[in-house]
């Protein structure tokens, strides 16, 4: 039998390949002479170059400017000409020293690095995921480090973070680097939020950053001012990214990137199903192995689990979910395409206990699916009937 295991992180506990490779030990525990091919998934978040790097890019560390201005060892992956740029790895929570948020002062230069030395590489299409950001400042420091300039009423340039936006009287993006020019970027994000107003970024994702009510308050006004501002610098362009689905992502780097960047939005789990092949390599497969830590009703809205069961389902292949702990019915778990889920809180009920002891639970749990696989194959190929 072929196997494909194409997990996301399981978020605290372990990462994609982490999980991949405690399943296949369980696997290969219950079975002799499975066909095993591990190939980790994410949705343009953490985890997003490891995913492809497991398929053959290769892994470019470089230090960059973390979001408080500290520099950070960030991870980017190339393969031809094409670059994959996790944005957590330089501007996310992730970075932050000691954990300390910085809802204001945030920035997302180490982003705009990435880009530079991606192009510095020779690439020509970079894809940009947006998930785990630690900012809310429009992606102005992204485009900072890329060559513009925010400058205030007396002329002086504006000290990082979204919070100093409110004082923003003019943005020049005449010396932006021209390789950009000649890249064609993507914006990997499920978020379709709109960068302002009761669904945008400071309202909707700033309190996940610790901003408090009146923090959101101030980003709200500080980004509406960089929209105005953006919009007489840069014109068309700028109005119509203002509510375009994504805009609001990472903190409104989604808009920098739409606006500017000429980026075009895709659903994460999409790209990474493109570049790593996996779409392709399910068919012929005897079983998908996917999931997360959490498989929740959020899940259900372009997370990866449910992007690798739709290319399952496409190819007749059955799927299943394993994750932490889920909170959807066996309903709806069969209708979004699952045979079966296995959650580790039916081993270890204690969270705290179960995410101490993932690893070994996850190895479980394949040997578990080891023992009846050939029972979970005869329940998909009739419920398609």
């Amino acid at each position: 039998m072929r196997i494909i295991l194409a997990p996301d992180k399981f978020k605290g506990s372990l990462s994609a390949p982490d999980v991949a490779k405690h399943l296949a030990a369980g696997l290969r525990s219950a079975q002799d002479g499975l066909e095993i091919d591990l190939m980790p998934v994410a949705d343009g978040g953490e985890g997003t170059v490891d995913a492809v790097v497991t398929s053959g890019f290769s892994r470019v560390s470089v230090t960059v400017q973390g979001p408080t201005g500290q520099p950070v060892s960030a991870d980017f992956a190339i393969k031809d000409n094409v670059a994959v740029i996790e944005m957590a790895a330089a501007s996310g929570l992730a970075v932050l020293p000691n954990g300390e948020l910085a809802p204001l002062a945030a920035t997302t230069y180490g982003t705009g690095q990435l880009v530079a030395a991606a192009m510095d590489r020779g690439c020509t299409e970079i894809v940009l995921g947006v998930g785990g950001s630690a900012t809310t400042d429009g992606g102005a420091g992204m485009l900072a480090a890329l060559g513009a300039t925010f400058k205030d009423s007396a002329g002086r340039h504006l000290p990082p973070g979204g919070g100093a936006l409110a004082t923003v009287t003019n943005i020049d993006l005449g010396k932006l680097d021209p390789r950009m020019g000649a890249v064609r970027f993507t914006l990997a994000s499920d978020v379709d939020n709109p960068l302002l107003g009761p669904d945008g970024a400071a309202t909707i994702f700033g309190p996940q950053k610790g901003a408090t009510t009146a923090h959101v308050a101030h980003l709200e006004k500080s980004l509406e001012r960089y929209f105005r501002v953006m919009a007489n610098a840069l014109g068309t362009a700028a109005v119509d990214a203002l509510d375009a689905p994504g805009a609001g992502a990472a903190g409104g780097t989604g808009y920098a990137a739409l606006a500017v960047l000429s980026a075009k939005r895709r659903s994460g789990i999409e790209v990474i199903l493109e570049l790593t092949g996996l779409a392709e390599k399910i068919h012929g497969a005897d079983l998908v192995v996917t999931g997360e830590g959490s498989l929740d009703e959020q899940s259900l809205f372009g997370k990866a689990p449910m992007g690798v069961a739709s290319a399952a389902r496409a190819a007749g292949v059955p799927v299943v979910a394993v994750c932490g702990r889920t909170t959807l019915s066996a309903e709806t778990l069969g209708k979004a395409g699952f045979a079966h889920s296995y959650a580790l809180t039916s081993l270890e009920p204690d969270t705290k206990l179960c995410m101490q002891n993932a690893g070994v639970l996850v190895t479980e749990i394949g040997a578990l699916i080891g023992a009846r696989l050939g029972q979970i194959g005869q329940e998909e190929e009739s419920s398609y009937v």
